[in-house]
């Protein structure tokens, strides 16, 4: 190939790249903000929890930039397997009717599906209609102009255990919750969220408090998964469950694993060393590492530099800040 046709074939793949990531940040307007549709996840070199859940890709590149023809196709080789479209699907394939002393309902099964996983990455919870209600009401509270059109499925008097009346919430409640999803600040709302995964965290976190360390696991590595999903935009948030994860694998002698969750805890405070869990994850993670073989003077040396930082007074442990969550 000649100078020219080089010259030529590395501009149209630079063209190329920067069509593609400008148009995956532009903003959506405020009419189709309202209407589902997927979004667009991508992996940058620093994570900034301040934004929004896509990031600017087109700044890890520039129009000048000096690569070659070559390192420009593994670049975008490298952008395509990084950038996937991720939303969440809900599906209501069943129910069941519980019979509790004088009380009878029925739990809805919802299973969370993200599309193109291959139900590898799927969530299954289950909630009742009052759920449902308290969370339409907590709801309303903060976007009722968003939800006026928004049709709840009412209570009956009678006939609520019939397949019909059943049949027809299941439908309702499936749409319900693809429409919240659809809206952005419903969907990133606390309220949302606890509604999907705080009944399984307090569950979690009792068996943590009970001592119950892999009844707690089990439930734990399962919402993990379900928090991760919902907060892509606010890593940070899911600290504390990844860190009762490693007081459980911790607690079970299972340090690599602990150590794996730590690490992951770890890297989403490493802008935000003032965070509770800051002080108590450093010095457990020291521990495992000194118990694995691994470098601990670079943990050691985090921990240094935060006590000249800081006022260096007593804080919690890591299990001590663990078992103090969701207690009611």
């Amino acid at each position: 190939m000649d100078q020219d046709s080089h010259c030529a074939a590395e501009r149209e793949l630079l063209e190329a790249v920067s069509r593609i990531t400008t148009s995956s940040t532009t903003s959506p307007s405020d009419e189709e903000e309202n209407e589902p549709k997927a979004e667009i996840s991508c992996q940058v070199r620093k994570e900034n929890p301040e934004k929004d859940d896509t990031q600017d890709s087109s700044a890890a590149l520039s129009p000048n930039s000096s690569m070659t023809t070559k390192e420009l196709q593994e670049y975008w080789r490298n952008e395509k397997r990084q950038c996937k479209q991720i939303k969440l699907l809900f599906e209501i394939p069943s129910t069941r009717i519980v019979e509790h002393h004088l009380s009878k309902y029925v739990m809805y099964k919802i299973i969370i599906l993200q599309t193109g996983s291959f139900d590898s990455n799927k969530s299954v919870i289950e909630r009742r209609y009052s759920d449902f209600e308290k969370l339409h009401r907590n709801l309303l509270e903060e976007f009722s102009e968003e939800l006026e059109d928004v049709t709840f499925p009412k209570k009956t008097l009678t006939g609520n255990f019939t397949e019909e009346i059943i049949n027809e919430r299941k439908l309702a409640f499936k749409d319900y919750l693809r429409l919240l999803y659809s809206m952005k600040y419903i969907r990133r709302s606390k309220k949302f969220i606890d509604f999907l995964t705080r009944p399984e965290l307090q569950e979690g976190y009792g068996c943590l408090r009970g001592g119950q360390y892999t009844k707690a696991l089990e439930i734990l590595l399962e919402v993990i998964g379900l928090q991760e999903r919902l907060m892509r935009g606010n890593p940070v948030a899911i600290v504390p469950t990844l860190c009762a994860i490693v007081v459980c694998h911790k607690d079970l002698e299972n340090p690599a694993s602990a150590f794996e969750y730590g690490e992951k805890a770890l890297s989403r405070l490493c802008v935000r060393t003032s965070h509770r869990y800051y002080m108590p994850l450093l010095e457990t993670m020291i521990a495992l590492a000194y118990e694995l073989g691994k470098d601990f003077l670079s943990l050691q040396e985090k921990l240094e530099e935060w006590k000249t930082k800081k006022d260096p007074i007593r804080v919690f442990t890591l299990k001590e800040l663990a078992v103090r969550e969701y207690v009611q």
